[in-house]
């Protein structure tokens, strides 16, 4: 089963801000602790958490380029990353730890609009493969492995402008998992495009955490972009 979110409805963040840095050292202690939905900037990065329903068991920490986030399957589904807003089709190197047993995937994840499109490059997931039920359209060969691409339909979906909205879903899943290493974007972009499968202008793009009725942990760095 895939998962789809809304980011219109967001509720208020419990945030727990350390004093405003005064220098360097400070300011990489500077980090938030969220347990609800909401979206932001710390340290010059964009910052996301969504959450379907209310969770007990779900936080997620913000350092800036680094997050952590623990879910557990009291929460529906819960999306958590860092990144940019907006993204853009650029050269990412991360690492870090994820571990679920359950159906859950780390991915950069993004919005387009004009035309409206919600993409994923699945780098590692749990015991369900996000593109299980769905026809494989074609591959990408990048950063030393092979990604299958997926094209999917949203009607009347939650989406980034509305409740309910229609709109196109690009897939690409890496066919051997990993944590850690380079996504080069532009590789999944331009094979999407040479499928017709076209984007548009870019909204928020993030390394993100999705958990969907599971439980699990992550622990993610972007080293490069920071900004």
């Amino acid at each position: 089963m895939v998962s789809f979110k809304s980011l219109i409805a967001l509720c208020s963040a419990a945030l727990a801000v350390q004093a405003i840095p005064t220098n360097k050292h400070e300011l990489a202690r500077r980090h938030l602790s969220l347990t609800s939905s909401t979206t932001g900037t710390l340290n010059n990065m964009f910052y996301s958490l969504y959450m379907e329903d209310s969770s007990s068991s779900t936080t997620m920490t913000d350092y800036g380029a680094t997050y952590s986030l623990t879910w557990g399957s009291d929460v529906v589904d819960v999306v958590a990353g860092v990144g940019w807003n907006p993204g853009s089709a650029q050269t990412i190197t991360y690492n870090g730890t994820f571990s679920t047993t359950g159906n859950a995937y780390l991915s950069v994840y993004g919005w387009t609009t004009s035309p409206l499109v919600e993409y994923y490059i699945v780098e590692s997931y749990g015991d369900y493969n996000p593109g299980s039920g769905s026809t494989v359209i074609g591959t990408v060969t990048s950063d030393g492995g092979t990604y299958d691409i997926y094209h999917l339909t949203r009607t009347n979906a939650p989406s980034i402008l509305s409740s309910s909205s229609n709109f196109d879903q690009y897939w690409s899943i890496r066919t051997s998992n990993r944590v850690g290493g380079t996504v080069t974007t532009a590789n999944h972009f331009n094979a999407w495009k040479a499928l017709g499968l076209s984007m548009g202008t870019f909204n928020y793009q993030i390394l993100a955490t999705e958990g969907y009725e599971s439980s699990g942990s992550s622990s993610i760095t972007i080293s490069s972009p920071t900004s």
